[in-house]
């Protein structure tokens, strides 16, 4: 596996210098603001990730204060201890995207969200005490525990609450192949997230970085988002 030295310097030359390629990186995560991040926030943002999965996110994201409406502010409790009658007359809302399998999520998911804040405090605690060297872990977790949110869902579910994690998107897995790490074109497999976590750890030892920074230089560091 090549230094994240050759990376980054890749990335900046592809970007316009160290500067330009700052300004591209993301807010450097922190564990006290997560920590205090609402459960209702934290059930809002699995719902938006799960409806975005395969779906237009600009339509999601048109639809959003919809389904803040619909799934009334996405207030665990509340959610939580709905009767059937309320999700089944989801199925024939038009404020949000109809789609049954997802709706059904959002009771799951409550429930979960519940379950850990009532262990933990509340979700945010949870997720800010979780070392990001153990992402697959946590990933791992919330396919088991949580409904609809494996694979980059997942990923990206935890990439907006704030929490200091690699995304394996195409850009990032062809930088990790070009690297020497021996995984698949799409990571799915527990045996390659482990040689991503792997890689991702040795870089984190060796920058200083954050998983955050490291996964987008590693992403803008090859593909076809050259800056003119």
């Amino acid at each position: 596996m090549i230094s994240f030295k050759t990376i980054r310097a890749r990335a900046e030359k592809r970007k316009g210098g160290p500067k330009a390629l700052e300004k591209l990186l993301p807010a450097r995560p922190d564990a006290k603001a997560l920590a205090k991040l609402p459960d209702d926030r934290i059930l809002a943002e699995m719902t938006k990730r799960v409806f975005c999965a395969g779906f237009a996110w600009s339509v999601i994201e048109q639809k959003w204060p919809d389904f803040e409406k619909a799934f009334l502010g996405f207030k665990p409790a509340k959610l939580a201890f709905q009767p059937d009658e309320f999700w089944h007359a989801l199925l024939d809302d038009k404020r949000i995207v109809r789609n049954g399998a997802k709706i059904m999520s959002v009771r799951e998911n409550a429930q979960f969200v519940q379950s850990i804040a009532g262990e933990h405090g509340s979700f945010g605690k949870f997720l800010s005490k979780w070392p990001a060297s153990d992402e697959i872990g946590l990933l791992n977790l919330l396919t088991k525990q949580g409904s609809r949110l494996g694979g980059n869902t997942g990923q990206m579910f935890l990439r907006f609450v704030g929490w200091d994690g690699f995304v394996t998107s195409r850009d990032v897995v062809a930088c990790l192949r070009d690297a020497g790490i021996d995984i698949a074109e799409e990571v799915k497999s527990k045996g390659d997230l482990a040689k991503v976590q792997a890689a991702f750890n040795a870089w984190a030892e060796e920058t200083k970085l954050p998983y955050a920074h490291l996964s987008r230089i590693c992403a803008l560091s090859v593909g076809e988002n050259i800056q003119p």
